[in-house]
């Protein structure tokens, strides 16, 4: 190599290994800073803004995406799978943009950053991503936590209503427990419906609530099918709706059973 063909010999990059150690350890945002140093060592300050902006919206996508995914599809995978994975499109990446500068910058025995130093600042970048992730958890999901306690209330109200039914059962006269069907408890219960299904589209509303949700829409709908059931077995005065009516309770039984 001659040193006509040394343009960079007066510059300072971090390597392709360097940066996919960042990577690992402090996901894509640490990776943007680095490519970012390298286009400013270049002077390409430009292209350095625009790598460091899709390393951080690729980052919210990436945890974002994580979040959404059940834990026990997460559970099965194993920890070094995901950022193994980043980190090799990264070093891809990488090495389409600066793959030749920076081989040709090696091969001509010039300066490079230290790995220590690009692993320090996956480090930094791991601690931000840290607290952001504690913020989004003890902070972001208060207002989501309030608007689900709120319909969450009026849920239980309607629960309570509609199950003093099962004590006017054996004390009322059948007039009055259609009427108490038709007017209280059935439409107690598809309101709740409507309610768990409002609750699902609340921002930010946690995972563990969305999984809450699932059975509790499933409790709904069996309480619902239950005071139906209750209806025809008054209206025609019929045991045949008993068998089925134990198995909608034993359900309910179940369900109720899994919320604690």
């Amino acid at each position: 190599m001659t040193e006509s063909n040394n343009t960079t010999k007066d510059l300072k990059f971090y390597s392709q290994k360097s940066i996919g150690i960042a990577t690992f350890i402090g996901g894509p945002m640490a990776a943007g800073y680095l490519i970012k140093e390298n286009y400013k060592a270049l002077n390409e300050n430009d292209k350095g803004k625009t790598a460091l902006i899709i390393s951080i919206i690729a980052t919210v996508a990436l945890f974002g995406t994580l979040f959404l995914i059940p834990e026990a599809i997460m559970d099965k995978v194993p920890n070094m799978v995901i950022p193994a994975v980043y980190t090799g499109i990264i070093y891809l990446i990488v090495n389409k943009i600066h793959g030749t500068i920076l081989d040709t910058h090696e091969a001509h025995n010039n300066a490079f950053y230290s790995g220590w130093k690009a692993a320090g600042i996956g480090l930094i970048s791991l601690i931000v991503l840290a607290a952001i992730i504690v913020a989004s958890i003890f902070l972001i999901p208060d207002e989501a936590y309030d608007a689900y306690d709120a319909e969450l209330e009026q849920f239980a109200k309607n629960e309570e209503e509609s199950l003093v039914f099962y004590e006017h059962f054996s004390t009322e006269d059948d007039l009055t427990l259609l009427n108490e069907l038709n007017d209280l408890a059935i439409p107690k219960w598809k309101d709740n419906i409507a309610i768990i299904k409002r609750t699902n589209a609340i921002e930010d509303l946690p995972l563990e609530l969305l999984e809450q949700n699932k059975k509790l829409l499933k409790y709904s709908e069996l309480r619902l099918e239950a005071f139906e059931l209750f209806k025809k077995l008054i209206t025609y005065d019929s045991d045949n709706y008993n068998e089925e009516l134990d198995r909608i309770h034993n359900e309910i039984d179940a369900v109720i059973e899994s919320l604690y």
